[in-house]
């Protein structure tokens, strides 16, 4: 089946992603201590905000490409790849620009320790210089989803990640003539190794005529932007309600923040394979809608949900079955491997959820039907902080956690729902 040659290699790739930040997490926490593990932690869900807002245009983009495409319309498809990038330039300039100025009212807002708000300022502001850098990735990555191609990605992704399994420890450590930059380093090699991937991606792409150059138009800019703002929009306000999750959290100590970030990171896995299905997903029913098989792009939509639980199963049985030896690749501080297990066994049975949750959003991102499914997730997760507020009374820390686990599966009914509505087949493009 279609879905499945254009899902191996995406999910491949999502899952390579999340290594980015793995490989942080684990260099830090190893080798710099649980304030700091907290400092990347808490900075990294301002990252996850920065990563949404970089989706505006690459979900714009992958909803008119992978359209043209279908519609054998090459030439505007390349057209589309240009502006989206031209735009994506213009607005991570702005993002990065107000992420900077914002720095000490985001880490007052999430009332974090002062240790941990010296290390997560650090990690923040190199990021935030490079965020031009991954703004242009996520256009470049989506310009070959779109046109079927999700190979490419995943090797120029698996280029960058073994590069930066390399710099990592130098740069956080100090290793061999290296400085140690600490927590800064883990930005750095991000951000050092984003840019190769995206100088060569963008070889190719102009190499096999996916982009062509032509002068800025704004006009074409609405489309996309109409497209990716929900999805977004959705993105960065899950994003901040885990910042204010975060200062909810920081209540109950340097620990627990830690906690949070290990166990998000170890299920940002079982995420990121659920982004590869939407990847594929979404490039299926671009092209199915465009070539006028409706029928054919429900299918895909369907069997690439129905993948996604399978692989957010197995993941939530390990969280069930060994969660403490998951923590402990990241830390030995007895308090974080408590907190973090109790993380784990309490969102597994969510996982399955997640999986229709965002494939089904995405598939339906991929028709450019977004603002109906973005409002319902919406709702559910600002839901999460009086939720969380009230729990955390009685249960805790626990408290918390089941915050996050209910409303993740709120999430993913909510989403099903709408899409058997089938009203994301009539979108046009």
């Amino acid at each position: 089946m279609a879905i499945r040659r254009l899902a191996r290699p995406a999910v491949a790739a999502a899952l390579l992603q999340t290594l980015f930040n793995i490989t942080d997490t684990f260099w830090v926490g190893r080798g710099l201590g649980p304030a700091a593990l907290a400092g990347v932690s808490t900075g990294g869900f301002a990252v996850w905000m920065v990563l949404s807002l970089a989706e505006l245009t690459a979900a714009g983009l992958t909803a008119v490409a992978s359209r043209r495409h279908g519609q054998d319309r090459p030439l505007r498809a390349a057209a589309a790849v240009y502006q989206a990038t031209l735009m994506a330039l213009v607005l991570s300039v702005v993002v990065g620009l107000c992420g900077l100025a914002g720095l000490r009212s985001l880490f007052s807002l999430m009332e974090t320790p002062p240790a941990v708000t010296v290390q997560g300022a650090g990690y923040l502001s190199t990021y935030l210089s490079g965020v031009p850098i991954v703004f242009t990735y996520f256009v470049m990555d989506a310009a070959f989803r779109a046109a079927g191609d999700t190979r490419t990605p995943f090797y120029l992704l698996g280029g960058a990640v073994a590069l930066n399994l390399l710099l990592d420890p130098v740069l956080i450590l100090g290793l061999g003539p290296a400085p140690r930059l600490g927590i800064a380093g883990a930005a750095g090699a991000t951000l050092l190794t984003r840019a190769g991937a995206c100088a060569v991606g963008y070889g190719l792409l102009l190499r096999r005529g996916l982009v062509v150059r032509e002068g800025p138009n704004p006009r074409a800019w609405l489309p996309m932007a109409r497209i990716g703002l929900p999805t977004a929009a959705g993105g960065a306000v899950f994003a901040f309600v885990y910042i204010l999750l975060t200062r909810i959290t920081s209540r109950f100590g340097t620990a627990a923040l830690a906690a949070l970030g290990v166990g998000h990171r170890i299920e940002s896995l079982s995420y990121m394979a659920c982004v590869g299905f939407g990847f594929a997903a979404a490039t299926a029913v671009g092209q199915n809608l465009g070539a006028g098989a409706g029928e054919r792009a429900r299918a895909s939509g369907a069997s690439a949900a129905r993948h996604a639980m399978v692989a957010t199963a197995a993941a939530g049985v390990a969280f069930v079955l060994v969660p403490r030896m998951l923590v402990g690749l990241f830390t030995h501080d007895p308090a974080v491997l408590d907190a973090g297990a109790s993380y784990l066994r309490i969102v597994a049975i969510a996982q399955l959820f997640m999986a229709l949750d965002i494939v089904l959003e995405s598939a339906m991102a991929g028709a450019g039907y977004t603002l109906l499914p973005m409002a319902a997730s919406l709702t559910l997760t600002v839901a999460r902080l009086p939720l969380a507020v009230w729990l955390a009374g009685p249960l805790g820390l626990a408290g918390i956690w089941w915050t996050i686990s209910l409303t993740a599966a709120a999430r993913g009914v909510s989403v099903a729902s709408i899409w058997r509505l089938g009203r994301w087949r009539e979108r046009s493009v």
